[in-house]
């Protein structure tokens, strides 16, 4: 598969890479189906090269246990590409055949994702452009909701949460469902409805609670409440399931966080699984499996949004031509020196070379664990 970005780069040569794992307190505890997190635990990928210019990007490992993972990785597959030029597309080829009998899933393709994204900061950065710039977009906005918190608290706290969210101008939120009952859901979803107001658009993620048969009843009920999308109702691996499910649905079923690489993309769609996207830049391969997937999304016409890496999704989606929203968390806001702007619901692609991320030191230090 083909894309359509400029790969014009400047020239520079892998020198190394240092990786930080730090565990940031969130704000808003993410409560899930499966689990409440109170903490994000990130990895910070610093690619030297030789020409004294630093790519930088960082990961969420979902379990520290991850980050030390992915971090051995990162290292070994920096071990096999040090002194060669910074050219992404055929690091990310090489890289696939090397680590191809282990398998490029899970955390080894996270760690190849990461070391794609580092190398497209270096390359912006030595450009003294932004990536949205280099990867050919003049846009410097995009819609976003915020997605921080929003999950299996009782109705009234979940709302009194909803208002707090929205205090920037978002005009979107992201609520997590998979209450035990159906009755439970629809209690949340009135309760944040009835606070936030016709004006604010509803997501709702059930981070792959239910069955089928569970799926196909729930999002008829919830056909009638005005959500905006259903996200990952079922197993996101099951095509089956989840096309009976988005033949059925009123509401426009979301899946994507969970793919791995642009391949799993042409699955869903090829099995009508899903109604819209949403790569994840760790999954997806870093920014150049991403820039394949924005290819196939604008060439069949899908919507296609990000999960999580606000900073740098918002580069993405500003040189994606069927962008849709992007997912806010504030989760590295504490330890990035100058975090996303958001403004009247929209964030705004910074103006500073590659993607602007610099880490703050100090909070490196309090936040850092070994």
């Amino acid at each position: 598969m083909s894309a359509s970005f400029d790969q014009t780069k400047p020239a520079l040569t892998i020198r190394g890479v240092r990786t930080t794992p730090v565990l940031v307190p969130m704000t808003y505890a993410l409560g899930t189906s499966a689990a409440r997190v109170t903490e994000a635990p990130l990895l910070l990928i610093d690619l030297e090269t030789e020409e004294g210019v630093t790519g930088r990007t960082y990961l969420f490992c979902y379990r520290s246990s991850g980050a030390r993972a992915i971090a051995l990785f990162i290292e070994d597959a920096v071990s096999l590409i040090k002194g060669e030029l910074v050219q992404p597309v055929d690091i990310a080829t090489k890289l696939a055949r090397r680590f191809a009998l282990i398998g490029v899933t899970g955390a080894v393709r996270m760690a190849l994702s990461g070391i794609d994204a580092a190398m497209w900061d270096a390359l912006a950065t030595a450009a003294a452009v932004p990536l949205a710039s280099m990867l050919g977009s003049s846009r410097r906005s995009v819609p976003a909701y915020n997605s921080c918190g929003l999950g299996l608290m009782a109705p009234a706290a979940v709302a009194d949460e909803a208002v707090h969210l929205i205090e920037r101008g978002f005009k979107a939120v992201k609520l997590r469902l998979g209450y035990p009952t159906l009755a439970e859901d629809l209690a949340a979803l009135s309760a944040v409805r009835e606070r936030l107001g016709a004006g604010i658009d509803v997501m709702v993620d059930y981070n792959q609670a239910l069955s089928v048969e569970e799926a196909l009843l729930r999002s008829s009920a919830l056909a009638s409440e005005g959500v905006y999308w259903l996200e990952e109702p079922i197993r996101h691996d099951d095509l089956v399931g989840n096309a009976r499910v988005a033949a059925a649905s009123e509401i426009p079923l979301q899946l994507g966080e969970n793919f791995n690489g642009v391949e799993a993309m042409v699955a869903a769609l090829d099995a009508r699984a899903c109604h819209l996207v949403m790569p994840d830049l760790a999954r997806i391969g870093g920014v150049t499996g991403w820039m394949h997937a924005a290819h196939l999304a604008a060439k069949t016409g899908i919507k296609m949004s990000s999960h999580l890496f606000p900073e740098v999704s918002a580069h993405l989606l500003a040189a994606t031509p069927t962008a849709h929203w992007l997912e806010y968390v504030d989760w590295a806001d504490a330890i990035v020196e100058e975090p996303l702007k958001i403004v009247d619901g929209m964030a705004i692609v910074p103006d500073r070379a590659g993607t602007g991320l610099k880490w703050k030191e100090s909070a490196i230090r309090r936040y850092r664990f070994t």
